[in-house]
């Protein structure tokens, strides 16, 4: 059995870890509700862009874009993944790796073997560049601050390549922000451009109104419908009836550049939050089991130092006896 001591040792340095994953939960959450607001103010913006441009390449039958051609031979493939610069988060980073790994895996069985890696996020940086992946370039600052700018450029570099027939497929690995308690690792594809209309407005079933990570807390959420609430809202159908000016190319030049930088920006939004949810989860997790063994080493403390005080007394009674 260890010492007084010794235990007060251990229930020091567990308060002391305590302290630091509480803080540590407490700065993930604020940055959570940054990561919340960022998407909150980008996505109407986004979803109504999506529809219009949709509804309008679906409308003119006779439109040929250089980035719709789901035809062609699949030769060369890009993959854009977002993961984070630093660790502490649970699973975040090694389930986007494990599926970078499956996807270039499965393009490789199936005789693809140029494939092209932007790397977002120090992780997945070092761990594409650890298994001799074909990297793009360095984006590590951009998973910390996320700005549309880089997205922009990143999404220009990737169209001109797929206009050029350099790369013949541009996928998305990235998490899915649902709700602070949820996040869904996603692989989407970025071009050739989806033209369907049954998807629009599908990613936005976020719960951007809680960072509240506890399961009593996502319980009461489901049960006073907010989450509900917040799936249920349906994009509102525009006329399809265009009339283009000055030309069909002319406006399409302007959308689909557009579309395709907001594709990349919102998933870059959605995995940061996400980081910042994943994280928060965990130190949340963390401080819970601090608590519980602080009570387990507090309980076994007070029960040594009653033993050690009923050995003194025992002894102090057998001394009086004797003499």
């Amino acid at each position: 059995m260890p010492s007084l001591k010794e235990i007060k040792t251990r229930i020091a340095s567990v308060q002391s870890t305590r302290k630091i994953t509480s803080a540590m939960k407490m700065v993930a959450s604020s940055k959570l509700h940054h990561a919340q607001t960022a998407i909150q103010n980008m996505l109407p913006y986004e979803n109504m862009l999506e529809h219009i441009l949709k509804s309008f390449l679906v409308s003119m039958h006779d439109v040929q874009t250089p980035y719709d051609e789901d035809n062609r031979a699949i030769k060369r493939v890009a993959l854009i993944v977002f993961s984070s610069n630093s660790s502490l988060c649970g699973g975040y980073n090694a389930n986007v790796i494990r599926m970078m790994q499956n996807a270039v895996d499965d393009y490789k069985k199936k005789g693809v073997e140029d494939i092209l890696v932007y790397p977002i996020g120090r992780k997945v940086m070092e761990k594409a560049t650890k298994l001799g992946y074909h990297v793009a370039g360095d984006f590590v600052e951009l998973a910390d601050k996320p700005s549309a700018a880089p997205c922009a450029a990143i999404a220009k570099e990737l169209a001109d390549k797929f206009a050029k027939h350099e790369v013949d497929k541009v996928e998305m690995i990235y998490h899915h922000f649902k709700s602070a308690g949820t996040q869904i690792l996603t692989r989407s594809i970025f071009l050739p451009i989806d033209l369907s209309t049954e998807r629009i407005g599908a990613g936005n079933d976020r719960d951007l109104s809680s960072n509240e990570v506890t399961a009593k807390a996502q319980a009461y959420l489901r049960k006073h419908g907010q989450s509900e609430d917040r799936q249920g809202e349906e994009v509102k159908p525009l006329n399809d009836d265009f009339i283009v000016e000055p030309d069909v190319e002319s406006v399409l030049s302007v959308l689909i550049p557009k579309q395709l930088n907001l594709m990349v920006y919102t998933a870059l939004l959605d995995s940061n939050a996400s980081e910042h949810a994943a994280r928060m989860v965990a130190m949340q997790t963390a401080t819970d089991n601090a608590d519980e063994i602080l009570k387990e080493l507090k309980l076994q403390y007070n029960k040594s130092r009653q033993a050690a005080i009923t050995s003194e007394m025992l002894d102090i009674v057998g001394g009086s006896v004797n003499n």
